[in-house]
């Protein structure tokens, strides 16, 4: 890694941007803090002056993570253009985990990162609940208007973030650490349309909404 420059009042930011390329090369080892010191050219009591210790650098590496995953899954929204209501609701839900996927495996450094940082359960809170957008509040929003649409029963609603969740977590985990990590990009993405099809089987069951969701384009 070659040694970056920064400008006087930036080194918190430069430091920030060399632990995030180290943990794209090699995901949580790349971020001790005396390493990057060196690494852009300062000593290590000056990275220290931002960073208390490899705890907050990682919460900042993490911080950047977070902001990519929730970027990739509002692109997958975007692209969501159903007028029905109903057939909105359940396409959102799709693009929510087909993001949330790419993400990891387009950024496996980083995705771990975000997940070591946070050990805690996150609230289910609704993204505009905590002013800005979280991949748990979107799914929680995601899954409250399959409520409001008719799609899932109110009594299936408690807990489905979390099953959700799991689902996806483990498909993308598989992907970028497990045995899937080789699999070709088109057989993981007809596997994760399996997945997407058979959440909407499992929710459509709940008020006897049984039609299969049409193919994604």
């Amino acid at each position: 890694m070659s040694t970056a420059r920064y400008h006087h009042g930036d080194l918190r930011r430069t430091l920030v941007d060399a632990a995030v390329a180290a943990a794209r090369e090699r995901g949580l080892d790349g971020l001790a803090l005396r390493e990057l010191a060196r690494t852009v050219g300062v000593s290590h009591n000056a990275a220290y002056r931002h960073f208390a210790g490899r705890e907050q650098l990682v919460e900042a590496v993490a911080e950047v993570g977070l902001g990519g995953l929730v970027e990739r899954c509002e692109r997958e929204l975007a692209r969501v253009e159903d007028t029905d209501p109903q057939l909105r609701a359940r396409r959102r839900l799709g693009a929510l985990g087909r993001g949330y996927v790419a993400f990891a495996i387009a950024e496996p450094g980083l995705f771990k990162v975000v997940f070591t940082a946070y050990p805690e359960a996150p609230e289910a809170a609704k993204p505009e609940q905590e002013g800005h957008p979280d991949p748990f509040g979107m799914l929680n929003a995601a899954l409250d208007d399959l409520v409001d649409v008719g799609f899932l029963a109110p009594a299936a609603r408690p807990g489905a973030e979390v099953m959700c969740w799991s689902v996806v977590h483990g498909f993308a985990v598989l992907g970028t650490e497990g045995p899937l990590r080789g699999l070709d990009p088109a057989d993981r993405d007809a596997l994760m349309e399996h997945i997407v099809a058979g959440i909407d089987r499992t929710y459509g069951a709940t008020t006897g909404h049984l039609t299969p969701l049409p193919e994604h384009a």
